[in-house]
């Protein structure tokens, strides 16, 4: 008897193949009196050595595979077997007679817990990172491996995946992941969109339950599981992947030709990168132009801000392969989940509310200023656009503006070379500059809607919780008149609006997108030629129609309900 299962799209995709559940038990944890403390101490410290070891060379693979924004959380845990209090409270178990193993699981539960009390969904969620990490550990300590040996292709069932657990399987065996838990913005769903792997989450503990070699189809675009199709069903689905087969070999035969609606528009298909492998994907993949730089890679990770040398050189690199397309660079963005060692955030009760982004770089303007610097002088030559994230307010923008200027002036009167007429622009990813966007436009050359923040931020529903995970979709009504609101308010200003968070890949969301009037849709590489597509299958009157249907809806749902019949 055929079973569907409804889950969360996760990465789109069609797989069909055997099920293979993957349960990683909790460790034996071993408990024993030591002989020799000295050598615990020591046998605890080559552990961790080595699973440092082990996740840089883990963080090495997946920045060449996928990209150094992935592969960062992998340098992230490897930080984490170096902190302090970590160690300390370990070895301070160890000295009073415990061995090491129960002495670091001790620790690394005392953390895990400490964080899973906290009221931030944020920190909580970092909880299972030390947990991981900490797995990680023991398998080094009690000579085990958990990851499992794929014999064949096969989709891969279980509760959830940890970062390092999705990175170490072979992709060449993994048709898709289907997890009982997480939301679309997990490691596992972040993983498998990059990868290009179908991945629907959140499917609930009846996925558990399918024994494995059941015959599944699985549709990484709606977010459906079939278990025991029908032999209809089967070639039915089979039809649909030659289908897709052939449409996506279509799209990147198509993938360096411009985005044009059937009427003639045009439409500017840019990337989202944060290395220099990531530009390349993004060129090999037909992407215009970089709409969204992410130049945290050069700040994680470090004992100190990078100077303004180390900039130059990394921006220039990647300015250089672009040649004379478009870069969008967004300044400094940390704060939220993502810390830096040297700043020091203390604790807040909701990071994604408090200090973070444009925040951090206006209190630190020495810091803010030597970013800009590297920045125009590594566009010289090219068509560098400078961004500002986490804007809320008009103060903002012109204290920003001031230290561009100031920074210009500084470069002029040493004689540098630099990037003239550069176009200065903001991120919109709060609503009060959604609601002032006639004001802003004022004052920038452009809006690229970070459409991830700005989702969480209207429905007051943060991304990474996977309770209110249903209610984060960009496609609710409520956005999509904001982002009506901010695309207006740019072309009465003749300035120009992008998207760059990820509905801007969304295949059922672009062609309100495009209706609602974007200039140009930024999203990751992979994206690019399937969204190409989605665009020149639309001529822009139907779309303008979507869009005002859409924006007459009364939730997410039935706007991609809406999508999905024409």
């Amino acid at each position: 008897m055929t079973v569907e299962l409804k889950g969360i799209p996760a990465a789109p995709g069609l797989a069909k193949g055997p099920a293979l559940r993957w349960d990683p038990r909790p460790l034996q944890i071993l408990k024993f009196i030591p002989a020799d403390l000295h050598a615990e101490r020591t046998r605890l410290g080559d552990a961790r050595q080595n699973a440092a070891k082990q996740l840089r060379e883990l963080a090495g693979q997946v920045a060449s595979q996928i990209g150094e924004t992935e592969a960062a959380l992998f340098e992230a845990q490897a930080m984490f077997l170096e902190d302090a209090a970590l160690v300390q409270k370990a070895e301070a178990a160890i000295d009073s007679g415990v061995n090491a193993e129960q002495a670091w699981h001790d620790a690394c539960e005392y953390f895990a817990s400490q964080l899973e009390a906290m009221p931030d969904e944020t920190l909580r969620a970092r909880s299972a990172d030390v947990r991981d990490v900490g797995r990680r550990v023991f398998e080094i300590l009690m000579g085990v491996k958990a990851a499992p040996t794929l014999a064949k292709q096969s989709i891969i069932l279980t509760r959830d995946l940890a970062p390092s657990q999705t990175a170490v399987l072979d992709k060449s065996k993994v048709l898709a992941f289907c997890t009982a838990e997480g939301g679309p913005t997990s490691h596992t769903a972040i993983l498998a969109k990059a990868l290009g792997i179908p991945a629907i989450v959140g499917l609930g503990d009846a996925v558990l339950d399918i024994p494995d070699e059941t015959l599944l189809l699985v549709d990484g675009t709606t977010g459906i599981l079939a278990s025991n199709p029908t032999s209809e069903l089967v070639a039915d689905f089979g039809q649909r992947i030659l289908a897709d087969g052939e449409k996506r070999q279509r799209e990147h035969e198509l993938a360096t030709q411009p985005a044009l609606t059937r009427d003639g528009h045009r439409v500017e298909i840019a990337a989202n990168v944060g290395s220099v492998d990531d530009a390349r994907l993004a060129l090999q993949h037909g992407a215009e132009g970089i709409g969204l730089l992410r130049t945290e890679f050069l700040f994680l990770n470090r004992s100190q801000p990078p100077d303004e040398q180390t900039q130059y050189s990394a921006y220039r690199t990647i300015l250089d392969l672009m040649g004379n397309r478009p870069v969008v660079v967004r300044t400094l963005d940390v704060g939220g989940d993502k810390e830096v060692p040297y700043l020091d955030f203390g604790h807040e009760a909701n990071p994604f509310l408090g200090y973070r982004a444009i925040r951090i770089s206006l209190d630190h303007p020495d810091d803010f200023k030597a970013q800009l610097r590297a920045l125009l002088r590594a566009g010289a030559g090219h068509d560098l656009r400078i961004m500002f994230p986490m804007i809320a307010s008009l103060e903002e923008v012109r204290k920003a503006k001031s230290l561009f200027a100031e920074a210009q002036m500084e470069l002029r009167n040493a004689g540098r070379k630099m990037a003239e007429d550069i176009q200065i622009g903001i991120m919109v990813e709060i609503p009060s500059v959604a609601l002032l966007a006639e004001r802003f436009a004022r004052e920038v050359h452009f809006f690229s809607i970070g459409t991830n923040d700005l989702t969480q931020y209207t429905l007051a529903a943060e991304r990474g919780n996977k309770r209110v995970s249903h209610l984060n979709d960009p496609c609710h009504p409520a956005v999509l008149k904001e982002i009506q609101q901010v695309v207006h308010a740019a072309h009465q200003a003749g300035i120009w609006a992008g998207v760059c968070g990820e509905m801007a890949g969304d295949t059922q969301a672009i062609p309100i997108l495009l209706g609602l009037g974007v200039d140009e849709l930024s999203m990751s590489p992979r994206q690019i030629p399937s969204a190409k597509q989605v665009v020149r299958n639309w001529p822009l009157l139907e779309a303008q129609e979507l869009a005002r249907r859409a924006l007459e809806l009364d939730n997410a749902r039935a706007v991609r309900q809406m999508v999905g019949g024409y």
